[in-house]
């Protein structure tokens, strides 16, 4: 029941491993976060301190754990946000390695691009371009759009994007934040793909006078917790959705800039609060 993260860490704040770790931890997973990063907090507020790991920092740790022969008891891995062409090849490189030890591992891979507009280094959008293949991705709208170089404003072009990353081997293509012109324009959805199925859930939009970061690093932990319990992709997207309005609503409550990720019980399975749409 273990999973492996590799992500950016902060000491204040709730974004990646941060904001990954406890919701996986709290839905019965042994987690083990390896850190891209080791930062004071987010770099939204404008300020930070701290450094980026280097790749063989990171293969280092990896290295260790291959060493205590844990490999056969870890279920999947999950990364995110990753600083360089390097980190992003030692990444490929851990799963590769992984999965040749248990062939049924998974991979989710969360290609942290920007949203609106890029904010990683030309050289990792240029490996996502070329070497994003996993069994899970879970871009936003703009990172789907900039990746398959399909502009999504219709359903059409909402399954054209996700049939072009399934052509690529990815067998879950899951899509957040999307906006459809032709699907309840003002409504913000999540969508899910796999095979022939194609599902669309509406999620709710909360007000805050400083948007939260780490929405992305969370959904994509709960969605992959809920989806290793079930190997459903209808349950887990409804569970997911169900949890991220829950944690955007106490945040929004609180008036907190960092995302409420402690007041939310990750083992209630609510998923009747949300409908799902077969498109």
């Amino acid at each position: 029941m273990a999973i492996l993260s590799i992500q950016s860490h902060v000491a204040y704040g709730y974004v990646g491993n941060k904001a990954a770790v406890y919701p996986l931890q709290a839905m019965g997973y042994d987690v083990w976060p390896v850190n891209t990063v080791q930062f004071s907090n987010h770099t939204g507020y404008g300020h930070w301190q701290g450094e980026i790991f280097s790749k063989e920092h990171i293969h280092q740790v990896i290295l260790g754990l291959e060493e205590l022969n844990l490999i056969p008891s870890c279920l999947a891995i999950l990364s995110g946000y990753m600083g360089s062409e390097a980190i992003c090849h030692e990444v490929l490189d851990t799963v590769k390695r992984f999965k040749a030890h248990n062939p049924a591992l998974l991979y989710l891979c969360d290609p942290v691009i920007g949203n609106q507009q890029c904010f990683v280094k030309p050289e990792v959008l240029e490996f996502f371009k070329k070497y994003l293949v996993a069994d899970i991705i879970t871009p936003n709208q703009y990172e789907a759009e900039i990746l398959s170089g399909i502009q999504i404003e219709t359903i059409s072009d909402l399954k054209a994007a996700a049939h072009y990353f399934q052509a690529k081997g990815t067998q879950v293509v899951i899509i957040t934040g999307v906006k459809l012109n032709d699907v309840a324009p003002d409504t913000l959805h999540i969508y899910g793909g796999q095979g022939n199925q194609h599902y669309l859930l509406a999620a709710r939009e909360y007000t805050f006078p400083v948007p939260p970061s780490g929405t992305g690093d969370l959904f994509s932990a709960v969605f992959l917790g809920s989806y290793l319990s079930c190997k459903n992709l209808e349950h887990a997207l409804r569970r997911s959705v169900d949890l991220m309005n829950r944690v955007l609503a106490k945040t929004a409550a609180g008036g907190s800039r960092e995302l409420r990720v402690l007041d939310v019980d990750y083992k209630q399975d609510n998923t009747v609060a949300v409908k799902s749409r077969v498109i």
